[in-house]
């Protein structure tokens, strides 16, 4: 399962041969290091560490120097996981670039999506408003809650007003239109989650199949 790290540039268009337009988001993924290998015998499961962007040495601790000293790399950023499949290896310090993607690959982009601070409950679920006439006194308002005598509380899960965004989005099955390899960018068609500059994560489609 291919993976990368990567920083969300945004959003341009490019013209295919035939000349159509397609909009394409601009990925900036690696090059990942390696900075851990797990395996089945020492942690119960097969897997391989990646880091991302270098990190200033004044914010390094001790315990992650060691890490990455073992490694042989410089210290990371941001890190995450890769579970491997069977027969699939890396190697400690291995770097992993955008060479390793293929135009046409359906991919699964992963990133945090915008945060909206607190909204209401129309904004947030898409409740519709109530009567706009003088005097209606419900425009806005959530609405009643069904919590009379009998049962005296209110319901868990109510779709009511609160915290916005900021949640852990995958969008799946993206097209991968372009890699830029010399310059490290991937261009994926349409739109991917979180704001420019955000961290992402790009992987091969999990469900869908790899075609161009």
């Amino acid at each position: 399962m291919k993976t990368l790290l990567g920083k969300k540039i945004g959003m341009t268009q490019i013209f295919s041969e035939k000349g159509e337009m397609i909009p394409v988001t601009v990925i900036e993924a690696g090059p990942c290091a390696v900075t851990q290998i797990k395996t089945l015998e020492t942690d119960g499961y097969n897997a391989a560490q990646i880091g991302f962007a270098d990190k200033k040495e004044s914010r390094v601790t001790k315990p992650e120097a060691g890490h990455f000293a073992k490694a042989g790399v410089g210290a990371k950023k941001f890190l995450t996981e890769i579970r491997l499949a069977e027969g699939e290896s890396y190697e400690l310090g291995q770097v992993l670039t955008v060479a390793d993607f293929e135009e046409g690959a359906k991919l699964d982009v992963t990133g945090t999506s915008k945060g909206k601070g607190t909204q209401g409950n129309i904004k947030r679920h898409g409740h519709r408003r109530g009567p706009m006439s003088h005097g209606s006194k419900h425009k806005r308002l959530p609405g009643g809650l069904a919590a009379a005598t009998y049962p005296s509380r209110v319901f868990l899960g109510n779709k009511a007003p609160g915290r916005t965004g900021r949640d852990t989005v995958t969008v799946q099955n993206v097209v991968l239109v372009k890699v830029i390899a010399d310059r490290n960018l991937l261009l994926v068609k349409g739109a991917v989650p979180g704001n420019k500059g955000g961290l992402v994560k790009v992987q091969y489609a999990v469900k869908g199949q790899q075609t161009k």
